[in-house]
């Protein structure tokens, strides 16, 4: 199983000083995060799309950009692409460009997003939410897989014997698809025959069990060889020297995370009882000391029946610069060999 660590470059206030780091150093200390990455060997390094005032990912493609020109051997990533506000003809030239940037190393993971901000922003009617999803992967899979594209849909202007540059590195790109809970979602991605990404927020990770069995069996039975059908899992984490001390540098800013998240739904503010129970034993949270991670990490891929790819995120609004630094160095120098040697 490969580890990476997805983020979603969220503003920081320094837990020390209370100063909010500013816009400049934040994204400097997200290139200092991947270089480390790639150092200690972890697999990958994901970078979500947010249009919200607390994230500064809402241009992906340019900071993967920077990323690669810093890095040698990580791979890099969407996590994930907001593809039904975008343009596929645009994700595709953006993505397959930083494959010519990164020599090779580029994932595309695209969805429908977790929020819903994009879609005012871009003029899209959130009624459309699935089926703006479901054409322009459609369109974005034809555009990676044929040299000329002849193509209609509801959504986006014809295209007829067009041809979309450059060409990436790989042949083909990379895409996978990112899911929630839904499972029309599980059964699309194997019908497709493309690597799933799960997005766990909360719950239990062995719930997810007859989801992803859902998705294996919609890719065989729609002919796609097994070793097509990947399945990788995006899930909050964080590694420290021991439980309690990762437990206890990540609440404060979960609990602003996740306090300001559920007063926009309406949900009730969230207690630290609860985030001792999700990041327990089945919990959705894999937190802890490397070895707490990596038997967390082992036992939810046994459930799953068999995880290719984890990848921690580890966003906070509340976690200091060099405590992210360790956390990486940790699940690269000492859970990332746990779970190969497994």
């Amino acid at each position: 199983m490969h580890l990476g660590v997805d983020s979603f470059v969220s503003t920081v206030t320094d837990p020390t000083t209370g100063n909010v780091i500013g816009a400049v150093e934040r994204i400097e200390h997200l290139l200092e995060e991947i270089v480390l990455a790639d150092r200690v060997g972890l697999h990958s390094f994901g970078i979500g799309e947010h249009h919200r005032s607390e994230y500064y990912d809402s241009a992906p493609a340019i900071l993967l950009a920077a990323a690669a020109a810093r890095t040698e051997r990580i791979r890099l990533g969407s996590a994930v692409a907001v593809l039904s506000a975008a343009d596929p003809v645009r994700v595709f030239q953006q993505f397959a460009t930083l494959d010519l940037v990164s020599k090779g190393r580029i994932d595309l993971v695209v969805g429908r997003g977790s929020f819903t901000e994009a879609f005012p922003l871009f003029g899209l009617d959130l009624a459309d939410y699935d089926s703006l999803f479901t054409e322009k992967l459609e369109l974005l899979l034809r555009i990676r897989d044929e040299d000329e594209v002849t193509w209609s849909g509801r959504h986006r202007p014809a295209m007829v014997r067009q041809r979309v540059y450059p060409r990436p590195v790989q042949d083909p790109l990379p895409i996978w698809v990112g899911v929630g809970g839904t499972p029309a979602s599980f059964v699309r991605a194997g019908q497709l025959g493309l690597p799933l990404m799960v997005a766990i927020i909360g719950g239990e990770p062995r719930q997810f069990a007859p989801l992803v069995d859902l998705y294996r069996r919609a890719g065989a039975e729609a002919g796609h060889p097994p070793e097509r059908l990947k399945v990788g899992l995006h899930v909050f984490g964080f590694v420290a020297e021991s439980t309690q001390q990762a437990a206890d540098t990540i609440y404060p800013g979960w609990h602003e995370m996740f306090t300001k998240v559920s007063r926009e739904r309406g949900f009730a503010t969230p207690t630290r009882l609860q985030f001792d129970a999700t990041s327990g034993p089945n919990g959705a949270f894999f937190l802890g000391d490397p070895r707490t991670v990596a038997d967390k990490i082992l036992r939810v891929s046994e459930q799953l029946g068999g995880v290719d790819r984890l990848s921690l995120q580890m966003t906070n609004p509340r976690l200091a610069h060099d405590d992210l630094l360790r956390g990486i160095e940790l699940l690269g120098t000492e859970v990332a060999p746990l779970v190969a040697d497994a």
